[in-house]
């Protein structure tokens, strides 16, 4: 993986390749609490390419909202924090900067569609003042414009009357429609990173559908990267350029989704991919992976998943294998110690 982003990072627009716009590496976040130390976030590195998609995948508990959460700087401190790696966005390394230089990227550079839109916004204001004040907030514009700019935006997610649902509020509003409406809040200040933390939850499949065309139509008109962190592996074949798997606060495989798709390497993904209702033969009951994420206070020593894995063997247990690339490229990833029995599962 390495290699293949830097090698587009080092050329730039000038080979026609693809810049890095985020570097993750080494990310550690953690939680502090009187039940020992949650360590969320464990060490995780990924890249995204100007104007790509990577997918995030993983069961609940794996680490995937936390980690959007780092990049915004969202994390809640006390009690969490931090402790670890860096997070580069456009050269420029996100843990080191203010808080207040952080208010200015977040919303305008780097935007997030937040997992539940019900939670997200305001019930005592306008979805017209909340889109509002984040483009008087970062463009500086005056009322009257930002309201226009507002109507526009919910023009443009598709929302039908949008000069009278400026004034609705929140509990007015469909499931459906306050994700359009999260997605125009997030699309106002056109964010060269959109963080899509499951942005179906809740919605029934049509409206789901209607939602992920949109983040692509948006992407296709916008030129933004999108970082889509979803439970969905469906979601991920349509939608990504590049996914990572993720297991108790690691990455475990990182591919192209095509290479993923056609060829899941490490037990842990094998295993999702088995799960899935379209994949299973017609009468045979569905594969599922014994056992539960551990709690992040409580992770296996050696490799995290070997208490749930069945080719797992003391060496897993003893010794935490390391994400290695597969080819001479680093695009895909896997930090397995038996690759070969993997590939008999």
């Amino acid at each position: 993986m390495a290699s293949e982003q830097t090698t587009a990072a080092g050329h730039g627009s000038a080979s026609g390749e693809k810049r890095v716009l985020l570097d993750v590496q080494g990310l550690q976040t953690y939680f502090f609490s009187d039940e020992g130390t949650a360590r969320a976030v464990d060490g995780v590195s990924y890249q995204i390419l100007e104007g790509e998609t990577l997918g995030v995948v993983g069961e609940s508990g794996c680490g995937k909202s936390v980690t959007s959460l780092s990049i915004m700087r969202l994390i809640p401190d006390p009690p969490g924090k931090i402790v670890g790696g860096h997070i580069k966005f456009e050269g420029q390394d996100l843990v080191k900067l203010s808080e207040e230089k952080m208010r200015r990227i977040r919303g305008d550079d780097i935007a997030m569609i937040f997992q539940e839109p019900m939670m997200a916004l305001n019930p005592v204001y306008t979805v017209g003042n909340q889109i509002m004040e984040t483009v008087m907030l970062h463009r500086g514009i005056d009322k009257h414009a930002a309201r226009a700019h507002a109507i526009d935006m919910l023009e443009k997610v598709g929302i039908p009357s949008p000069e009278l649902r400026v004034d609705a509020y929140p509990h007015e509003m469909s499931g459906g429609m306050k994700q359009r409406v999260m997605i125009a809040m997030a699309m106002s200040c056109d964010p060269k990173l959109l963080i899509a933390d499951e942005p179906t939850t809740a919605l029934d499949v049509t409206i789901q559908a209607q939602i992920l065309d949109l983040i692509r139509k948006l992407q296709d008109e916008t030129g933004m990267s999108v970082l889509l962190i979803t439970h969905d592996l469906g979601v991920v074949a349509e939608t990504a350029h590049h996914v990572a798997v993720m297991y108790a606060g690691k990455v475990v495989e990182y591919a192209r989704v095509e290479e993923l798709f056609g060829r899941p390497r490490h037990p842990y993904t094998i295993g999702l991919f088995r799960s899935l209702p379209d994949l299973a033969p017609p009468g045979q009951r569905l594969s599922t992976i014994p056992g539960i994420v551990p709690a992040a206070t409580r992770f296996p020593e050696g490799c995290r998943f070997r208490t749930r894995c069945t080719i797992a063997t003391d060496l897993c247990a003893s010794v935490e294998p390391p994400l290695l690339p597969l080819d001479s490229d680093g695009g895909h990833t896997v930090a397995c110690h038996h690759l070969e029995e993997a590939e008999k599962l």
